[in-house]
Order: C-alpha cells, then structure tokens, then sequence
C-alpha cells in the first residue's frame, strides 16, 4: 500500500514521559495486560521509558495512542503502542477483539546515535501517524504488508538513512493476549529500503523478502538486499 504523504513532513515530537505510571488510570485492564505481556518477555523492566499524550484523542487531542512504551532489548528498544486496542472499559460492539484487535511495535537496532532520545522520539511520532491513518481513515494495517511512503529521505530523526518505510510481521517475541476486553495482537514493524518496497507487491513478495532480510531490527545502517 502507498502512504505517500505519512512522512514528508516532520513528525511532531510526542509528549514528554509522563510522571505517573500510565496502568495506574482506574480500570485500565487493557492497559495492564499489554504491560504484563512484555513483562514476561522483559523480566524486572516494570518501569520502562514511556511516552504519553497530556490531551487524549477522545478529549479531543491530536495523538491517538494514548502512550508508547520503549523496553531495553539489548542491542535493541522494543517499541509497543497502547491505544489501537481498548486500554479501558469495554466500548466496541465487537466481543472477540479488543478496538482493532492489535497494538504495534517496533525493534529499533542501538548504535551511538548522536542523539538517542531524538531516535526515540522520532519512532513514536511514526507510530502516532500510522495509528492516525487508522483513526482518521479506518484503515487496519495486518501482518505481511508493506507500507510505502514513496519519500525519498531516511526515516530516521537526521533523514540520512536508507529506510524510508516499513513491512509487517506478527511479532514472534511477545504472544497474543487476551484481556477483558477482546483479544489483542501485536503487529511488529521492521524497516525497509525504498529499493526492498519496490520489489513488493502482495503477501508472498513480503513474506519473501523478510526471509532473506533474516532480522526483525529495525537497522538504520545496514545496506539494501536488492
């Protein structure tokens, strides 16, 4: 699918990390369950670096995730949204899932970025405008899709990268869940050269594609395989 106009411009920098803890809100069961999820996968990390909205999408803000947590993989920060499922109480007709049915994340591989925190921020600016397009527009983003952006400049904070857009995967490293409110997915994103988008064109070119990348990282500087 073509998103020509997702990054052209420049993302507007998320909200600073918010004080509180964001599971604390009252009859956040959704919230909590996303949480204990990557908890199990990130054992002792009940405090990662967050990023949350001060104005929520329902009251009327610009940002429709309601926060995005950054969990320490290592050699990589392992991104996960809150928002795309329901967090709260129960309000979709839907029994089975939770909101759309799905959160995103995203592996972003470290190196000694110049500055890591603008490397950070910039992904979540990413992750709200993906998840802008769904709210604005409907749009369920699944696994094994590509999202081309047509731009020609990196997606990273300095705009020097290679990767100007993205594939989807069902991200191995976590499990579904489900919450009190409906199942839940999660929905990795790896990046991709503009050279690797041109080459897909369905599921298969896809799925093909990220069997020869042989990675899930998000890596800023490794070269095109095509």
């Amino acid at each position: 699918m073509g998103l020509s106009d997702l990054f052209k411009k420049k993302n507007k920098e998320p909200e600073k990390p918010e004080v509180k803890e964001p599971a604390e809100e009252t009859g956040a069961d959704g919230w909590l369950n996303i949480e204990k999820e990557f908890l199990r996968v990130y054992p002792g990390q009940t405090k990662p670096k967050h990023y949350g909205t001060l104005i929520k999408w329902r009251l009327g803000g610009n940002d429709p995730l309601d926060g995005i947590s950054i969990y320490d993989g290592g050699d990589y920060w392992h991104f996960v949204t809150f928002g795309l499922s329901e967090l709260y109480e129960k309000e979709s007709e839907n029994k089975e899932l939770s909101g759309y049915g799905y959160e995103m994340t995203l592996k972003l591989k470290k190196y000694k970025f110049e500055d890591e925190e603008a490397e950070i921020k910039n992904i979540c600016g990413i992750l709200q405008s993906i998840a802008r397009i769904t709210f604005n527009k409907g749009e369920i983003f699944l696994p094994d899709e590509f999202i081309y952006t047509g731009q020609q400049v990196g997606m990273d904070a300095k705009q020097k990268s290679n990767i100007t857009g993205f594939i989807t995967i069902s991200d191995t490293s976590v499990n579904t869940i489900d919450t009190p409110n409906g199942r839940v997915e999660f929905l990795e994103l790896i990046g991709m050269t503009d050279a690797e988008l041109k080459t897909l064109s369905n599921k298969a070119s896809v799925m093909d594609i990220y069997s020869k990348l042989g990675s899930d990282l998000t890596d800023y500087r490794r070269a095109s395989i095509v």
